[in-house]
């Protein structure tokens, strides 16, 4: 199937450039020479690095800012020279347009260089720069679609599953590194070994974290797929598991070869992966596990491949989820003939995607960790990794629920998912953009946990979270901050009133 995105020379605009999953893609457009312009409300590091490479970085979502592709490729640098001075124009003007005239591709016809506007699910009709894109006639695409044409470029490795995915994906993309495979990465958040959520490599692989939260995931045909889990999530696009089902299995019959966990019953029951792993030893899975010793340092475990002891392999990064997370590396890499030797090699030097049980730093002798978890088994999850870290000393978790949707449907899960911490702070829900029509807030949700919980305490802000955490912290605390959003913002303001 031929793709409608053009990877010959055409620009690219991303509307909302600066999510994690958009930036990702623009710095592979960007890094393959191809022009790139972009704009987000919202400007950060990662929006400065792709300007560092070359695209054109709007900090604001204007009609005025696809006013450039109207104009000639000839004038374009004259035109940025121009606007430099003017503080609603670009932030910084780059080199795009020397890429638009340098380039063979450039076309007579003006039209020809209108850019394909590439969008998120959370940008819809009424933004002003949709409009104006649709005005001029822009081809305007889902950002699924411009990672679906790169997954048909590359032989491709798709990561897809409710939780794990960008560990997985992670641990994949660094196991091919360590395998001097030179893997081009595309993930839902940022690794240290590549300093980034992307990298561009030479080779002729691809891994990609593969989303299933808005339906795309069924665009993806890739050579493997893996699949480490599938539970209900996500209730603002899917009605009911059944139907997140439906969408795991068009995705399982567009890959070529698909890996899958059978220790999740649907995976085992409804998707039927070709390659299976599993923690369980008397599983009859692929690859399995023995051994197993988890405890404050990580996790050790002995490795079996139909049958056949493997040998042993030693983990940084803490929890049942992340051995699981590795057997799914194994399973990928040793289908592709990656030597054990290197792949234990690389999973003990490991560590961890950020915002995935990262370690942030000290605060009068509390350790505080940041961790992504936003669904009641994450959160269990991560809970469980923090008690193996802190044994005797208090883990205090902290959590921001995310979207109004999810906190209603999983209101009851959400509840008990909190049974290994000592004290439990919960502040205002994340919106992620939803309308409140539920009328909820986030003393509903620590009402909720307080029926099963004897420590919570529900502070509505982030400040007052922050200065809750001040009185209440003690050395040797471990405290987790648990959610999606923005609820992270408060661990660096914490390290710096630190006494």
């Amino acid at each position: 199937m031929l793709s409608p995105i053009d990877f010959g020379g055409k620009p690219f605009h991303f509307i909302g450039v600066g999510g994690i999953g958009m930036s990702a893609l623009a710095y592979i457009l960007a890094k393959r020479n191809l022009p790139v312009s972009g704009s987000d409300l919202k400007l950060s590091h990662i929006t400065e690095k792709l300007q560092e490479l070359g695209a054109c970085i709007f900090g604001s979502q204007d009609a005025e800012n696809l006013e450039y592709y109207r104009r000639p490729p000839a004038i374009g640098k004259e035109k940025w020279k121009n606007r430099e001075k003017d503080e609603s124009a670009a932030i910084a003007p780059t080199e795009i347009d020397l890429r638009f005239s340098n380039t063979s591709t450039v076309q007579k016809n003006l039209d020809d260089w209108l850019p394909q506007v590439i969008c998120s699910t959370a940008i819809n009709s009424s933004n002003a720069e949709y409009k104006a894109a649709q005005e001029l006639g822009c081809p305007i695409y889902h950002r699924s679609d411009v990672l679906a044409a790169l997954i048909r470029e590359y032989r491709s490795i798709a990561v897809a599953g409710t939780h794990g995915k960008t560990t997985t994906s992670s641990l994949i993309g660094y196991l091919f590194l360590q395998a001097q495979l030179d893997p081009t990465i595309i993930i839902g958040g940022e690794v240290k070994a590549w300093e980034g959520n992307a990298r561009f490599g030479r080779g002729e692989f691809l891994v990609a974290e593969a989303d299933e939260s808005d339906g795309s995931l069924v665009k993806f045909a890739s050579e493997i797929g893996v699949i480490t889990n599938i539970d209900f999530d996500h209730p603002d696009h899917y009605t009911s598991i059944d139907r997140v089902i439906e969408t795991f299995e068009i995705f399982k019959n567009k890959c070529k070869t698909l890996v899958g966990c059978i220790d999740c019953p649907q995976v085992r029951d409804r998707i039927n992966p070709q390659i299976t792993y599993s923690l369980d030893l008397q599983s009859g899975a692929d690859y399995s596990v023995d051994s197993i010793v988890y405890d404050s340092h990580g996790t050790r475990a002995r490795v079996w491949e139909r049958g056949k002891e493997l040998g042993e392999i030693q983990l940084p990064i803490l929890g049942k989820h992340n051995l699981s997370n590795a057997l799914a590396a194994i399973a990928v890499s040793r289908h592709l003939n990656i030597d054990f030797t290197t792949i234990a090699q690389a999973l003990s030097s490991f560590e961890g995607a950020k915002r995935r049980f990262e370690y942030r730093g000290q605060f009068n002798g509390c350790t505080l960790i940041d961790d992504y978890a936003h669904h009641p088994s994450e959160i269990q999850a991560t809970l469980a990794a923090v008690r193996l870290r802190a044994k005797d000393q208090r883990a205090i978790a902290i959590f921001q629920p995310h979207r109004y949707s999810r906190t209603e449907t999983f209101l009851s899960e959400f509840s008990q998912s909190f049974g290994q911490a000592d004290r439990v702070v919960v502040t205002d829900i994340y919106s992620a953009g939803e309308p409140n029509d539920r009328h909820l807030q986030g003393e509903t949700v620590a009402e909720a946990i307080g029926q099963y919980h004897p420590q919570v305490s529900y502070q509505p802000t982030l400040n007052a979270v922050k200065d809750y955490l001040i009185e209440h912290l003690r050395p040797g605390d471990y405290a987790v901050f648990l959610g999606a959003g923005n609820l992270n913002q408060v661990i660096p303001e914490l390290i710096a009133d630190r006494a």
